[in-house]
């Protein structure tokens, strides 16, 4: 019998809560498929069986919380000589069991959106308030840390799950529910409503299944500020007069140079604008109209305090630990005019073909993969041991979302054309703006690419995405007059230049290395022409 673990979704994330088992017992399961869906402070992740055989026991219940590493289900391999169960067969346990060995880390992470619904098999009972039962027991759960990563997934078709324990109770007790079993919250979403004196009852929840999100109890928060409905929902549905609304789409956009952190709970004097319409589907871009959250000054207020959410509180967080990094700084021009004509030569034919536009993203990952072989002290980690190198080069794409940022990696790089790199950073943007990450999309970065170009910067200085050891950003591509060296002699030209800055942790690397590395980048990125292949 083979024991299936809580993984750990971030860094700093502890625990995480049974959100939907996507198989029930009896059912074959094949090793990397779909098993389950876990819900962390931030977000909802699909996670993938290990292992490839029958699904034996659920040993922790939907809704239930568990450390990292608490054994949560039995899957009887393929090939074993015992007879698989059948659906009725399993005896599920109350809680996890002791911790296995330490799962793989993940990394960044995006506000989270509510789990999709899952259907109980046993009656629950009819009143949104059940009696208070006996809390099941469960083993110690630390409590986390500021989570700064994690990832978000789809949710599979459906199957049956087993139900386990009494409706609206978990391990810290019962919960009110309003009006089904299914409303189950995450623990950030437990969280806000013990900070404001609320009960679920009083919040209708719009996310799966009926389920509380962290803005249904914002907007609850915020209508009862002002009196006025907040949020899609109509006010009725709400039980007082308050309103919840539901979690605006994720606006993606690789941008920014931090490291994303915990799911947004936004601050009760804050009111988010409207969410964009999506975007026309790109490898690197974000809406234009993207707006910053608006500030509501009560009546004959002078000032407002706005409260930190999660995921600023992660950021800032992460902030302060990359900051205690020494940073060096090296910026170059690069001429990308014959990039710019290449580009602009086969975009229509490739928006065609592809379905997606062509980016110049993709680019300048492929120009900092090849420049990273050339330069291998900077594809790796920095530890208090020494510099941990790294064999796979994997970059992360710095993503701008709704209240926050994310680094989702791309892995083997090296390994990926031009069209490769525009479909994965594509794909990436898609999951970004329907909140359904893969596991895998995090974890593992070596090296990170910021691309604040599109918002028209010029110059910008880069916070290292630590433990890697460096980032380089691309600025806007701008038309200038530059000197242009010919066999006749110089001459002024019109160009297409872009600003490079590279990040450097001088612990790791000094000035004249980052030098080389950006040279690198930049050697590869001006001789890119019309023969440059892109398949």
């Amino acid at each position: 019998m083979a024991k299936v673990t809580m993984p750990q979704l971030g860094e700093s994330v502890a625990e995480g809560t049974i959100g939907k088992w996507l198989k029930k017992p009896g059912d074959h399961v094949a090793k990397y498929e779909p098993l389950l869906e876990v819900i962390t402070d931030k977000v909802n992740a699909e996670v993938p069986s290990p292992f490839e055989g029958v699904l034996k026991e659920i040993l922790v219940e939907e809704g239930a919380t568990v450390p990292n590493n608490a054994e949560i289900a039995v899957i009887e391999e393929a090939g074993a000589s015992t007879a698989p169960t059948n659906g009725s067969g399993a005896a599920p346990s109350a809680s996890g069991s002791a911790a296995a060995p330490a799962a793989s880390t993940a990394v960044p992470a995006t506000s989270a959106a509510g789990p999709a619904a899952a259907a109980p098999a046993a009656p629950t009972p009819a009143a949104p308030t059940p009696a208070a039962p006996t809390p099941s027991p469960a083993s110690p759960r630390p409590v986390p840390a500021e989570p700064t990563h994690a990832a978000a997934a789809s949710s599979m078709a459906s199957a049956a799950p087993v139900a386990h324990g009494p409706a609206g109770s978990d391990e810290r007790g019962p919960i009110d529910l309003p009006g089904s079993a299914d409303a189950r919250m995450t623990p950030a979403v437990r969280r806000l409503l013990r900070e404001h004196g609320l009960t679920p009852a009083m919040i209708a929840g719009t996310g799966g299944g009926g389920r509380i999100t962290r803005e249904d109890v914002t907007d609850y928060v915020e209508s009862q500020r002002t009196g006025q409905p907040v949020g899609r929902q109509n006010a009725a549905a709400a039980p007082a007069a308050g309103t919840a609304g539901s979690p605006s789409a994720a606006a993606p956009a690789a941008a920014g140079s931090a490291p994303p952190a915990a799911g947004a709970a936004p601050a009760p004097a804050a009111g988010a604008a409207p969410a964009p319409a999506a975007a026309p589907r790109s490898a690197a871009s974000a809406p234009a109209t993207q707006a910053s959250p608006t500030i509501a000054f009560p009546e004959g207020a002078d000032e407002v305090l706005v409260p930190m959410t999660q995921m600023r509180k992660g950021i800032a967080a992460q902030m302060t630990r990359a900051l205690q990094v020494p940073h060096a700084y090296v910026q170059m021009e690069v001429d990308v005019s014959t990039l710019v004509k290449l580009r602009d030569r086969q975009k229509r034919d490739y928006q065609a073909r592809e379905g997606l536009s062509l980016s110049f993203v993709p680019f300048v990952v492929k120009a900092a993969a090849e420049a990273l072989k050339r330069n291998p002290t900077f594809n790796a980690h920095w530890t208090e041991a020494g510099l941990l190198a790294k064999r796979r080069i994997n970059i992360g794409i710095a993503v701008a979302v709704e209240g926050g940022l994310i680094v989702p990696v791309i892995r083997d790089v090296d390994n990926l054309s031009i069209s490769g790199l525009n479909k994965a950073i594509a794909e990436v943007s898609d999951r970004a703006r329907a909140n359904k990450f893969h596991v895998d999309d995090f974890g593992g970065g070596t090296f990170t690419v910021d691309n604040t170009g599109w918002l028209g910067t010029n110059m910008v200085m880069p916070i290292i995405n630590v433990p890697e050891v460096g980032i380089v950003t691309m600025d806007r591509i701008t038309k200038r007059p530059v000197v242009v060296e010919t066999p006749d002699g110089d001459v002024i030209g019109i160009r297409s230049i872009m600003n490079m800055v590279l990040g450097v942790d001088h612990r790791a690397n000094d000035g004249a290395g980052g030098a080389a590395l950006l040279r690198d980048i930049k050697a590869w990125l001006e001789a890119v022409g019309p023969d440059t292949a892109i398949y």
